[in-house]
């Protein structure tokens, strides 16, 4: 609940200090007063649209702070927890307007947007009048209002649900068609590659492997005879031969050289023995370069065919076998594709069928709580002296969606055989704030409690047992909770359990508006004014106590 307001150079306020009880909270005062610079500044805290010009002629800046005590599970912790800030059991709201128009907010001192002040009011404050736009007349909430007066939670459960998987259903159909009809649109190339791929079946390194052969082939023919004619050098006829016979001179003049040929007869062992390795190495090469001139016709074309196939489908030699394994996962796609789509429409149906259950049964259940409600709001205007205007919740087929497919109104004809529109249209001023009221006494126990509810002159217009009446609910309405009425209202002000005078004072140039809490002396005096008017009579104190005294 509003537990403070304080207000800092704000139109005609230069500073005030509201502190706001539980129970029914009364404004009262003369009009043009500044009640409804009040509603307008506590509006610019909560982020609320209003007046482009709210800063008080010279200052700088007008600034709005505003105090809320919110009990367990409140709604507004949602709300924090999704912008990201802090939640606790105190809120404090504040907002500063500078002169030349901007405007910023924070909550518990973290800084905010308007947005975040906006969606955290409506779990905070309900305001409710005759130019209500946001609450009771706005034709959008109709239908949420009737589903927390009297739906069961689980059955909408079951309808977005049923919605949330038609919808998933849907997609998949539309997807699956979508991947057949791209699949269909290339199916002669795909048969077709993954044909030519599967006769080629490349590896991965296959190309690598085949270019270093190639380039050895191609090789060989130029360096065979080289190796050849080295092969020959070292050979018998050559370096072979001659070493073999210095060998066999040297060996048999050794015994007459005492010794001075061992070392030359040794060298020339090893050398022998590093020339036979070097011949054995390049007859090797020659081998390996031996090769049929086909090898090198089938390894380049191998090869070619490779490097084509990659340029065709965009990928490296290396990636053609993961490639051919996509286009052959494509083509069984094709293949099984009309399976798939006879699965997803049964699918389809299936949650069609689903939904238009549940949604039927909400529609049932709807119709059921509009009975009740109409019902019960007519057992609330008969006191309010509407005993002879008809209540009732209209409930119409619109498109489907997660909440169904009803558009619910709320209308009224405000005598018998008149016809019927919607509430905001068809009352007047007095008539619409009784209907108004009738109907959030009917809700007020299904919307629970924690929201400060505020009502803006819905007394306009009516008088007398009427308005003790209209007094009368909003003070039930105010048990256990938090309700501000802005009245002009006797009867009504007396029911207050706290009473606060507007006022407006002009010193010199300067005109200010000021709130006063009003003790018991005081509030008869107000209640008086309010009856007779500018001279208060002694009958008009009179009645006033009377009122007091209920």
């Amino acid at each position: 609940m509003l537990r403070a307001l304080e207000i800092r150079d704000m139109l005609i306020i230069d500073r005030l200090d509201l502190a706001f009880q539980p129970g029914l909270n009364v404004l009262t005062g003369e009009t043009g007063a500044g009640k409804s610079i009040l509603l307008d500044s506590l509006g610019f805290v909560l982020g609320w649209r209003g007046r482009a010009e709210l800063v008080r002629s010279g200052a700088d800046q007008g600034e709005v702070t505003a105090v809320f005590e919110l009990p367990s599970g409140h709604a507004a912790f949602d709300v924090l927890e999704e912008a990201g800030l802090p939640v606790c059991d105190e809120l404090i709201l504040r907002r500063v307007n500078t002169a030349d128009g901007r405007k910023t907010g924070w909550i518990n001192d973290r800084r905010v947007s308007g947005e975040v002040l906006r969606r955290l009011s409506e779990t905070l404050v309900e305001l409710h009048g005759q130019h209500d736009d946001r609450g009771l007349l706005d034709p959008k909430g109709h239908r949420a209002i009737l589903d927390a007066f009297g739906v069961p939670q689980d059955m909408l459960d079951r309808t977005r649900d049923a919605w949330t998987n038609r919808a998933a259903a849907r997609k998949g159909l539309a997807e699956a068609r979508a991947a057949l009809e791209a699949v269909q649109a290339q199916e002669d190339f795909l048969r077709h590659s993954v044909a030519e791929l599967d006769k080629l079946a490349p590896q991965p390194g296959e190309e690598a492997e085949l270019d270093t052969r190639r380039r050895m082939m191609q090789a060989a023919e130029k360096i065979r005879e080289d190796i050849a004619q080295a092969s020959t050098a070292l050979g018998y006829d050559g370096a072979e031969g001659a070493m073999s016979g210095a060998l066999r001179w040297l060996e048999g003049a050794a015994d007459k050289a005492e010794g001075r040929l061992d070392a030359p007869i040794g060298a020339l062992v090893r050398a022998m023995a590093e020339l036979d390795e070097a011949a054995r190495g390049v007859a090797d090469c020659l081998d390996a370069l031996e090769f049929d001139p086909n090898d090198l016709d089938t390894t380049e074309e191998r090869l070619f065919a490779l490097r084509g196939l990659a340029r065709k489908h965009g990928v490296q030699p290396d990636d053609l076998a993961d490639h051919a394994a996509t286009l052959t996962r494509q083509l069984e796609a094709l293949d099984a594709g009309a399976a798939r789509i006879d699965t997803w429409e049964r699918a389809v149906r299936d949650a069609d069928a689903a939904y238009d259950k549940a949604a039927q049964a909400l529609t049932a259940a709807r119709k059921a709580a509009a009975t009740r409600l109409d019902a019960a709001v007519a057992s609330e205007l008969a006191p309010l002296k509407m005993e002879r205007a008809v209540f009732l919740t209209e409930i119409a087929t619109s498109g489907a969606g997660p909440e169904g497919t009803d558009a619910v109104q709320f209308t009224v004809a405000t005598n018998p055989g008149a016809p019927s529109g919607p509430l905001n249209k068809i009352a007047s001023g007095g008539e619409l704030s009784r209907f108004l009221l009738a109907l959030k006494v009917c809700l007020s126990e299904q919307q629970g409690s924690g929201v400060t509810m505020i009502f803006d002159e819905i007394d306009r217009g009516v008088g007398g047992a009427t308005a003790n009446a209209v007094g009368r609910r909003l003070l039930a309405l105010s048990e256990g909770g938090q309700v501000l009425v802005v009245t002009h209202s006797p009867q009504v002000a007396a029911l207050g359990g706290h009473h606060w005078r507007v006022e407006k004072r002009v010193t010199g140039d300067m005109t200010t508006s000021t709130v006063i809490p009003l003790g018991a002396n005081d509030r008869e005096a107000e209640i008086a004014r309010m009856l007779a008017g500018d001279t208060v009579t002694d009958e008009a104190r009179a009645a006033a106590r009377a009122l007091l005294a209920g």
